[in-house]
């Protein structure tokens, strides 16, 4: 089954490198084009200290490190992957998480409606 997203589609020259792990999608270094398009400045505001926090999305969240790093453990997957600052990253509705914030987070985050 392909699965898509908001960010797969990546104009050329906005420099992002678009990868899918899980079922999250994650943009290394989107452009600044890619960021004013989506709004992401005004979106809310996160902070976390560090942390283990489980979590289980209740709508697809896009997001945007502005600092942190971040260990992401999905249910159902041995292994983890690392978002920090600088990812724009999305979230599917329903998956289950446990975030291992390894240095405090500043995000920006969407929740679709």
């Amino acid at each position: 089954m392909t699965t898509t997203s908001d960010l797969d589609t990546v104009p050329e020259g906005s420099g992002g490198d678009v990868k899918e792990i899980f079922g999250v999608w994650i943009e290394r270094n989107p452009s600044q084009f890619k960021l004013d398009e989506l709004g992401v400045t005004s979106w809310p505001t996160w902070t976390g200290n560090p942390s283990q926090i489980p979590w289980t999305f209740a709508a697809k969240e896009t997001m945007y490190l502005l600092e942190g790093k971040v260990k992401v453990y999905c249910d159902g997957h041995d292994d983890f992957f690392e978002i920090g600052a600088g990812d724009l990253v999305e979230f599917p509705k329903g998956m289950k998480i446990t975030w291992h914030v390894i240095e405090a987070v500043k995000k920006h985050y969407n929740l679709d409606k």
